[in-house]
């Protein structure tokens, strides 16, 4: 019973935060290119601590990655301590962050980086460290004096209030607290956000969690196919973080990781160890034409426009031209894959240059077929000729 009037009086506080704030919400006008970074969890998960964070934060510098246009370096959950303060604060573990979070943040400042956290829509984190819920402005307060760049906001615990309703509820909250805070919502794509999502965050999850498998990866891309049409500047679909270098995949299939998440317009967080990366993993994550399509100031998400049993081909518009990723579906054997120009870009002659190769193939008239190999891919850009 007493849980039951818990649960009514929290219902009854978030509807009356959202409909009778006296701000009303407009998204700040940031984000207009898919968030690129790095976070804490894939590799670490729980394990994460000051040290690792830090250690990060030098990494992140020492490889250059700023010059390709990486910049935020977000510690995901477990950063929390068990329990708030007896005021109600957030509290960092002091264990595990004994310096707290305004300390990483400012050292991640003094590097030139960007700096993130992570919560939940719910009494507690999916890692069952105290959630926002009830908390919002209390704790956009405390990110904000922080020095937060970007909120990862998952949706946990959340005593079944309706979604719109808490996530609505933070976004005014971060707005009133004033940082320009990059609100990255994780709610699983199970609430359709899509359809409402771009009003208030710049980025929403489309799909459950990835792994670091084949399969893992290319279930949440073809999800997040779906609701292709909602994403664009300021707003992305999210099918969740890269999980390139962390040994679940080879290379070349990593490679298609790479090219599928930079055609779709999918946020770029590396999830790897840095300080242990090997040079393979770091030329994919670099690869500049790669990363320039998915930085394009178009920002229209590529969709699937070919499907076939082989194969499927993801097609863009970009700037002056299209982007194409075809990617093999077979675990053994060859694709053969044929680009109909005239289907695919409404031109008979086109220019081609392969992504991977950094080269241009040539002038082609028609059509062009090429040969691709068991979980592998081709990442072109195409211009009309």
């Amino acid at each position: 019973m007493k849980n039951f009037f818990i649960f009514i009086l929290i219902s009854t506080l978030l509807m009356i935060i959202s409909k009778c704030s006296s701000i009303p919400h407009q998204k700040p006008q940031f984000g207009k290119k898919p968030q690129m970074g790095w976070n804490s969890w894939n590799k670490f998960g729980c394990t994460v601590n000051e040290t690792v964070m830090r250690s990060t934060i030098d990494t992140f510098i020492s490889l250059r990655l700023p010059d390709f246009g990486y910049e935020f370096v977000n510690v995901d959950d477990c950063w929390e301590a068990p329990e708030r303060a007896p005021n109600g604060n957030i509290l960092s573990d002091p264990k595990t962050f004994p310096s707290g979070m305004k300390a990483l943040a400012d050292y991640a400042h003094t590097k030139g980086l960007k700096f993130g956290l992570y919560s939940s829509a719910g009494l507690r984190t999916c890692a069952g460290r105290p959630g926002t819920m009830g908390y919002e402005l209390m704790d956009a307060q405390s990110y904000a004096s922080w020095g937060v760049d970007y909120l990862k906001y998952d949706n946990c615990n959340s005593q079944h209030i309706p979604v719109q309703i808490r996530f609505e509820t933070m976004a005014r909250a971060l707005q009133k607290a004033g940082n320009n805070i990059f609100f990255s919502i994780c709610e699983w794509g199970v609430n359709q956000p899509a359809t409402w999502a771009p009003a208030i965050a710049n980025s929403w999850r489309t799909t459950d969690d990835i792994s670091d498998n084949w399969n893992s990866m290319m279930l949440n891309i073809l999800i997040n196919d779906v609701t292709a049409d909602y994403a664009g500047p300021g707003a992305w679909n999210d099918p969740d973080m890269l999980e390139v270098g962390n040994g679940g995949m080879d290379n070349e299939e990593y490679k298609s990781h790479f090219s599928l998440w930079c055609i779709t317009k999918a946020p770029l967080l590396i999830g790897c160890d840095l300080t242990k990366i090997k040079n393979e993993t770091l030329q994919i994550l670099t690869n500049a034409e790669a990363i320039a399509i998915n930085q394009d100031d178009l920002g229209e998400q590529a969709k699937i426009v070919v499907r076939e049993s082989t194969h499927l081909i993801w097609k863009g518009r970009i700037v002056g031209g299209w982007a194409v990723v075809a990617v093999n579906l077979l675990g053994n054997g060859e694709a053969d894959v044929v680009l109909n120009f005239k289907n695919l870009f409404g031109v008979h002659s086109v220019k081609i240059r392969d992504l991977w190769a950094h080269k241009d193939l040539g002038t082609f008239n028609g059509s062009f077929n090429v040969s691709v190999k068991a979980h592998r891919c081709i990442f072109y850009k195409i211009v009309k000729a």
